[in-house]
């Protein structure tokens, strides 16, 4: 494994409440668990790291509490910086409430991270695979910075996951980023608001699996049977993990395969940032084969 990971999204804390139900307006509600956790784009790295891959996180990160709590994170995946914390402004929190039949509502506090002037200083290599969120397409100083800087790559294999609010792109900033992807990565609904793919794709589509469409050729791509306990960044799982084996010179078909197995995993555990590391998947791939 030559290149890295360089991730331009955007790296959060996830406040995340479990309660019995949403409250009415105006009232309230006790939750039965609270958590602070990392999330947004730490997911991917994380998942991405932890299957041997080198990362960068070319987002921005605040100074305050929030951003020491996600720089000592990404620290502990052996994540590496571009930049220096955004003097006089936070990383953003979002707020999850959780209630009893595990549906998830969220409320985005957005902070540094929605902020990034821009990535000049980020010069990813011909072998790195750059890594693209739709979420960065919904920040204006986000977007105007990748836009910026998207086209003059040196050949890196750019990598896009649109994201659940695909929708609300703005059609021209959409346009101009799916003309720099080689791959894209995203579920059947994303891929049902987007109409037309790219000639590289994966679909994912929960337990079932995805699927490879490559220049006109479709390909399923089976799942793995588990018993899930929380599907919540089994998405990000993939994409990360499907990252770090194009990087040790799989094949798209290979690094499906791999992806669809760690997302497996991940959703055995509670939690968004439950990637495994390659020993487990190595074991579900022996027990249930390709």
């Amino acid at each position: 494994m030559t290149g890295r990971l360089v991730h331009t999204g955007q790296v959060v804390l996830d406040l995340v409440l479990a309660v019995p139900a949403l409250p009415p307006r105006g009232g309230d509600v006790l939750a039965s668990s609270t958590n602070l956790l990392p999330g947004g784009g730490f997911n991917v790295m994380a998942a991405a790291a932890r299957s041997g891959a080198r990362v960068l996180y070319a987002g921005s990160h605040g100074t305050g509490g929030f951003g020491d709590l996600a720089r000592t994170a990404l620290a502990a995946e052996d994540v590496e910086l571009a930049h220096e914390p955004t003097p006089g402004m936070d990383t953003g929190v979002v707020v999850v409430l959780v209630d009893a039949a595990g549906e998830r509502t969220f409320a985005t506090g957005t902070g540094a991270e929605g902020r990034l002037t821009s990535l000049d200083r980020v010069r990813p290599e011909k072998d790195d695979v750059v890594y693209v969120t739709g979420y960065s397409l919904l920040h204006e100083a986000n977007r105007s910075a990748l836009l910026a800087w998207l086209p003059r790559l040196p050949g890196s294999t750019v990598l896009f996951d649109p994201g659940p609010l695909v929708a609300e792109i703005d059609p021209g900033a959409l346009r101009a980023t799916l003309s720099t992807v080689d791959i894209l990565s995203c579920n059947t609904r994303e891929a049902d608001v987007l109409g037309e793919l790219p000639p590289v794709a994966v679909v994912r589509d929960g337990a079932k699996g995805c699927q490879v469409h490559e220049h006109g050729r479709t390909t399923d791509v089976p799942g793995f049977a588990v018993d899930a306990v929380d599907t919540n960044g089994a998405g990000d799982t993939h994409c990360g993990v499907l990252a770090a084996e194009l990087l040790r010179g799989s094949t798209l078909l290979d690094a499906a395969v791999r992806a669809n197995a760690a997302a497996a995993l991940s959703v055995t555990r509670p939690g968004p940032a439950t990637a495994p590391d390659r020993a487990p998947i190595d074991r579900l791939l022996t027990r249930d084969g390709p």
